[in-house]
């Protein structure tokens, strides 16, 4: 699996643990939501830059993030869960 499509696969299991929409995370981060779609299927490539939003945003250092899905999701803050998987939460920007 590529690098790209490892991180891909890491933002898909953070997305459905915290219940959030893809146009929730691309307003976070300052994107469209079809920009997100379009990374997390490949069309388009995740920069340096993203990672360290995608890092910000759901509060994981960058090593942790880049280290599959599995391991991103253990050192996901509790905080940052949704209260049940797949539910939903309201993200506030700070």
């Amino acid at each position: 699996m590529s690098s790209a499509a490892w991180l891909s696969s890491t933002v898909a299991a953070l997305l459905h643990a915290t219940g959030e929409s893809q146009s929730e995370l691309a307003e976070a981060l300052g994107m469209t939501q079809g920009a997100i779609s379009r990374k997390k299927r490949g069309s388009n490539a995740w920069s340096l830059a993203d990672v360290d939003a995608i890092s910000a945003h759901f509060g994981i250092p960058v090593p942790d993030l880049l280290s599959g899905p599995t391991h991103a999701l253990e050192k996901l803050p509790l905080a940052r869960r949704a209260a049940l998987i797949g539910g939903s939460q309201r993200v506030f920007a700070v």
